[in-house]
């Protein structure tokens, strides 16, 4: 059984420089006209209870395609079928009067999505209570903030028991403090067997939150699958440019998952595959291009020297890596990143924070070998490491090269009832006190 079923979708805009040619199409109908396709035969279903992310760089579709969903524009062809309740958010301010108070608006939002007056009344105070705006509710809304308006907007959505939740990027506009609350309140609907689809760029949102993840692009489907599967294909999609990413994507298309750059990146995946057996590689391994400097032979190794993919808790290690310069950089620092299955950058390290760390000056053909050493407070599980290499080339500060989930590692601790991500090392201390009426 699914909740949304979208077939076929296309959405095609005409194209005219000026009202002439508007007048002109209308008078001779089979004079040909400029198109422009924002979907091209876009198909998918959403299971009851399921989320889905979807992403693609700006201008793929994204936006169009929920629209479409939420019939706030038609398609030129193909069919959406709706199963629930829906609720949106779509845009800042969508289904907003500016003139309108904050609570004006919530009885208008909530009343346009199928409530009733006495349904809205019973749900006011947790709207109230999650928007958390105070005296800002009685006051017109096109005197709120943008993460004012998010608040109350999807404080509205959460609250009236939706079947299917829609949003388009829209939390990306709150506080840290305020999505966090949102992530928390969507998983609350995820267990509740609410549909959700997630439009986001974050990668940790995506990978964190959705049980599947479609990549769209210039209004294909290009993959559809695994979260973080597609976005390793759409983070290297995302950083090419030209014929590199032409061909790229039409190894997508032809391939799926399966597709490689070899076709017009030969060396750069010929480097992947040697360091790669270096050390454990990790399945999303993902190399920048090259930009002055190449990075090669990351490892982990004990205080013995020995590489290692199995870390202790509170034991020192050291991260390697070396880097041959192909230009003359100058200002170069370098760093590793710490992330977890979700996604999540959990912590690094950087040269940057000290000043004779720094390379002022770096030659073509200089190689520099890069030592890491830090203390593993990690809990149990699997981790990924990054890696990058930044300096100054032409005038211009850049990444000379850097690599995402390079290497994968697990970590283990004696503790089996230990709690959270990171181990802070506590020191404890516990007194008797006596209780005093």
């Amino acid at each position: 059984m699914y909740s949304i079923k979208v077939t076929d979708i296309q959405k095609r805009y005409y194209l005219f420089n000026n009202p002439l040619e508007v007048l002109l199409s209308r008078i001779f109908p089979n004079k040909k006209v400029k198109e422009f396709f924002a979907l091209k035969g876009v198909s998918f279903e959403a299971g009851i209870g399921e989320t889905i992310g979807i992403v693609g760089h700006n201008g793929s579709g994204k936006s169009t395609l929920l629209q479409i969903i939420t019939g706030v524009l038609q398609a030129s062809k193909g069919d959406v079928e709706v199963n629930g309740r829906v609720a949106a958010l779509l845009e800042l301010g969508s289904g907003f009067n500016p003139e309108f108070t904050g609570l004006e608006n919530v009885y208008f939002n909530a009343s346009i999505i199928g409530l009733k007056r006495h349904e809205i009344d019973e749900r006011l105070e947790k709207i109230l209570a999650f928007a958390d705006i105070g005296e800002f509710i009685d006051r017109p809304v096109k005197t709120y903030s943008s993460g004012m308006m998010v608040r109350l907007a999807f404080s509205v959505l959460i609250n009236i028991d939706p079947d299917i939740l829609i949003v388009d990027e829209a939390l990306a506009v709150g506080d840290d403090a305020f999505q966090r609350k949102c992530f928390a309140r969507l998983k609350e609907l995820q267990a509740q067997g609410v549909t959700i689809i997630l439009v986001s760029h974050s990668a940790g949102q995506v990978i964190s939150l959705c049980d599947r993840a479609i990549l769209l692009d210039h209004g294909d489907v290009l993959l559809e699958g695994d979260p973080r599967e597609v976005i390793k294909h759409y983070h290297k999609l995302l950083n090419m440019e030209g014929l590199k990413r032409e061909s790229y994507r039409n190894e997508l298309q032809l391939h799926g998952f399966n597709a490689t750059a070899a076709s017009s990146t030969d060396e750069i995946d010929t480097q992947q595959q040697k360091v790669k057996t270096v050390n454990t590689p990790s399945e999303s391994a993902l190399w920048y291009d090259k930009n002055g400097a190449e990075i090669s032979d990351p490892r982990i190794v004990d205080e013995e020297g020995e590489p290692v993919d199995v870390l202790k808790s509170a034991h020192r290690y050291q991260f390697q890596y070396r880097v041959k310069f192909s230009d003359d950089c100058f200002d170069v620092f370098l760093g590793m990143m710490i992330r977890n299955v979700a996604g999540f950058e959990l912590g690094g390290a950087t040269s940057a924070h000290d000043k004779s760390l720094i390379i002022q000056s770096a030659k073509r053909d200089d190689v520099i070998d890069v030592t890491i050493e830090f203390t593993c407070n990690l809990r149990n599980g699997t981790y990924f490491l990054n890696c990058g290499c930044f300096g100054t080339k032409d005038g211009k500060p850049t990444f000379l090269n850097r690599g995402v989930d390079i290497l994968s590692f697990k970590v283990v601790e004696q503790n089996n009832i230990s709690t959270g991500t990171v181990d802070f090392f506590p020191k404890y201390t516990v007194e008797k006190g006596i209780l005093t009426p």
